[in-house]
C-alpha cells in the first residue's frame, strides 16, 4: 500500500480506496466489467448464453437499488456488487483484476452496510461458491433451474451470522 496516495498498487496499476457509488455514466462500464467477468468465469455458458442475458444484464443495471463499485486510479470501474433488499444480485470483478481482494471489500460492504445476507450463485461456478462459503455463507438451498428458467443450477446462500 503506498500511503502518500493513499491507494494499492496491481503492478504498474492503481487501485483508489474505499467503495464507490455507480454513477449513471458508469453503466457501460459496468456492463463491460460484467461481461469480461462471466467470461473469465462462468466457463458452463455458451456465447449464445452471453449474448441472451447481456441485454437483460443492462436493462436491469439501472433498477438496481445498490450499485457499488471499486475503481482504478483513473476512475474506471473495475469491480461491483449490486444488492436489492437483502440479497446480493451481483458481483463481479474485472479479470485482470481478480484475486486483489476487490470480491471481499465488495462483499464486506454489502453485509456491513447495505444488509445483505442472501446470495443465489451458480453451482458451476466453482470459484464463486468456495469464496462465498469462506466469506460465512452456507447453502439453504437448490434449484434445478436459474430465475430465467434456464438448466444453470443455483446454489442459495445465505450468511451464517
Amino acid at each position: 500500500m503506498d500511503e502518500t496516495n493513499n491507494i494499492s498498487i496491481k503492478g504498474n496499476m492503481r487501485l483508489q480506496e474505499g467503495i464507490d457509488l455507480v454513477r449513471p455514466s458508469d453503466l457501460p462500464r459496468v456492463l463491460e466489467v460484467w461481461e469480461a467477468s462471466v467470461r473469465a468465469t462462468h466457463l458452463f455458458l455458451t456465447e449464445v448464453d452471453i449474448q441472451f442475458f447481456k441485454p437483460l444484464v443492462r436493462d436491469e443495471l439501472p433498477h438496481v437499488e445498490e450499485l457499488a463499485c471499486v475503481r482504478d486510479e483513473e476512475g474506471q470501474v473495475v469491480g461491483f456488487v449490486g444488492v436489492v433488499d437483502d440479497k446480493v444480485e451481483m458481483l463481479f470483478i474485472h479479470p485482470l483484476w481478480r484475486l486483489r481482494g476487490i470480491g471481499r471489500r465488495l462483499l464486506d460492504y454489502a453485509v456491513k452496510t447495505l444488509g445483505a445476507t442472501r446470495v443465489d450463485v451458480n453451482e458451476q461456478n466453482e470459484q464463486a461458491v468456495g469464496f462465498y462459503l469462506q466469506m460465512g455463507f452456507e447453502v439453504e438451498g437448490r434449484s434445478e433451474f436459474d430465475s430465467m428458467s434456464k438448466p444453470f443450477p443455483l446454489l442459495h446462500m445465505r450468511l451464517d451470522n
